[in-house]
């Protein structure tokens, strides 16, 4: 086995575990890889391994793997946040969004779609801090927010996503977070996706009902020299 293969494993091992002590199938949990750095040769051997999900922080980066690689099944995520002059870019690469977290982006995503394209999956980012300088809609506005991605008809609303602050228990925020998932869905019963839980805080994130959990380095190894 592999070093990459032993740490996917592993985390998979962790996801059964937490899935099983919070009474949840985890069949129901997807596990997106971060690949954020690594080289479209990474996504390669993942992919060899059974990782249809993997997930981007930077436009260049989703854009340039995705154009290199043509792997039968697999979904792009993009999970950073994202300027509206790139929503083009984003959207022609991208099966989902994780990071719509103000009216000017959906409606740019919205903007640019081209006769012919999916319809694109989004999720609303909720900025579970306090600095409202942090990507994010506040939570008292994501249920409105999520009325108006509703009406743009070439996306799709599936959910939330949130990152836990750091000065926070990750299981109160992501009770925050589920709560409010749960408010989006009264207007959206198929919004079922709540994108929470990282290396650090996953377990905690699949007992509030995590959906996606986002995983980088322990899996994919110590990112990259840049230089």
């Amino acid at each position: 086995m592999t070093d990459l293969a032993a740490r996917l494993s592993a985390i998979d091992s962790q996801i059964a575990d937490a899935a099983r002590i919070a009474g949840r199938d985890a069949a129901e949990i997807t596990r997106i890889v971060v690949t954020k750095f690594h080289p479209a040769s990474l996504v390669s051997e993942l992919h060899a391994l059974g990782v249809r999900d993997v997930g981007e922080n930077r436009q260049q980066e989703l854009s340039a793997k995705e154009a290199e690689l043509e792997l039968e099944g697999l979904r792009w995520h993009f999970i950073g946040q994202a300027q509206t002059n790139k929503a083009a870019a984003i959207r022609r690469s991208a099966d989902a969004v994780h990071s719509v977290d103000r009216i000017k982006l959906a409606d740019s995503l919205h903007r640019v779609a081209e006769d012919g394209d999916d319809v694109l999956d989004v999720l609303v980012q909720v900025n579970l801090t306090e600095d409202a300088g942090r990507g994010g809609v506040a939570p008292g506005d994501a249920e409105r927010f999520a009325e108006h991605i509703l009406s743009l008809s070439s996306l799709r609303l599936c959910g939330v996503m949130g990152v836990a602050p750091l000065d926070e228990t990750p299981a109160s925020a992501f009770a925050r977070l589920r709560g409010i998932a749960d408010s989006i869905r009264r207007v959206e019963p198929n919004a079922t996706w709540i994108s929470a839980g990282m290396t650090g805080d996953f377990v905690e994130a699949i007992a509030a009902g995590a959906t996606h959990l986002r995983i980088g380095s322990a899996i994919t190894g110590p990112r990259p020299d840049r230089g």
